[in-house]
């Protein structure tokens, strides 16, 4: 066992404990996938991530650092809110990356390139996996697993980016704070629910607090279905998704976990062909692991 430095990031708030917590190891250099995933289970996190230096071909291609993102079932390819905050505790202990403003993480999706906007980072999100409407059975069950009915869901669509997220848009974001799901219903499924807080209909509108969409993301958990209190890969696939099919207006902020006592704020802004997913990191605690 090694002192390793380690974080525990408050990622998508500017205000400690009212974001997603994540677990980072700034060193995992040596430990076993074993290892990785035991120590992701006892944080009690959705995530933990693991530092490590690129491989040969990540460095060739840029690379500053290599990630390796578990989460207490096993392991995943990518995951925005780990990616931000692995990304965050990097540069706060000292991590200088080789292009100045612009980080670039190796993963198992490949390459994702992180840049710094003041005091938030943005990811770039990455191509999905698998697009276009759901099938019509799946919306079925999805509407039953939401308790809403099925001319509720306006809109549907796959939005898989490595984890299989299901999206259903709802008319208001009212209907999204009011859900109750049953666990039984979407058992293993992976579920993203949105909603407009602006004028209903009115694409682009936000509210009083500058906010365009409520966001809840459903996934199977422990003990059940759990939530997600903020979902950087989700908020991504949802952005290709609405802005593509023009729901979305191309710079938007996303609210998310208000039913968890949350206050998640995700900034989504399109550039060329690049969709941007970003918002703050806040350090909680810094020290050593052992490990």
């Amino acid at each position: 066992m090694h002192h390793r430095p380690f974080q525990q990031v408050d990622v998508f708030t500017a205000t400690a404990y009212r974001g997603n917590p994540l677990a980072v190891v700034l060193d995992g250099t040596g430990l076993s996938t074993e290892e990785m995933q035991q120590f992701t289970r006892w944080t009690n996190l959705s995530e933990a991530t693991f530092v490590l230096p690129p491989t040969p071909e990540g460095r060739a291609a840029g690379a500053d650092y290599r990630v390796r993102i578990f989460y207490p079932a096993g392991e995943l390819p990518f995951a925005g809110h780990p990616t931000l905050g692995t990304c965050h505790a990097w540069l706060k202990a000292g991590g200088q990356p080789q292009v100045k403003g612009r980080i670039v993480q190796e993963c198992g999706v490949g390459l994702v390139t992180i840049r710094q906007q003041g005091e938030q980072l943005a990811f770039a999100a990455p191509p999905l996996r698998r697009s276009g409407p759901l099938d019509e059975a799946d919306v079925a069950l999805i509407a039953r697993g939401l308790g809403v009915a099925r001319e509720d869901i306006v809109q549907h669509a796959w939005c898989d980016n490595g984890p299989g997220w299901r999206a259903v848009l709802l008319a208001s974001s009212a209907q999204v704070l009011a859900l109750k799901p049953d666990a039984a219903i979407l058992a293993g499924l992976d579920v993203g629910v949105v909603g407009p807080r602006g004028k209903i209909g009115v694409v682009g509108s936000s509210d009083a607090d500058g906010i365009a969409f409520e966001v809840r993301a459903f996934f199977p958990g422990n003990n059940g279905l759990a939530e997600d209190p903020v979902t950087g890969s989700l908020n991504a696939a949802l952005a290709q998704w609405l802005m593509g099919g023009g729901l979305a207006p191309t710079q938007y902020v996303a609210s998310q976990g208000s039913c968890l006592g949350r206050a998640g704020r995700v900034h989504v802004q399109q550039e060329g062909d690049t969709i941007w997913v970003g918002g703050h990191s806040v350090t909680c605690m810094a020290g050593e692991v052992l490990l």
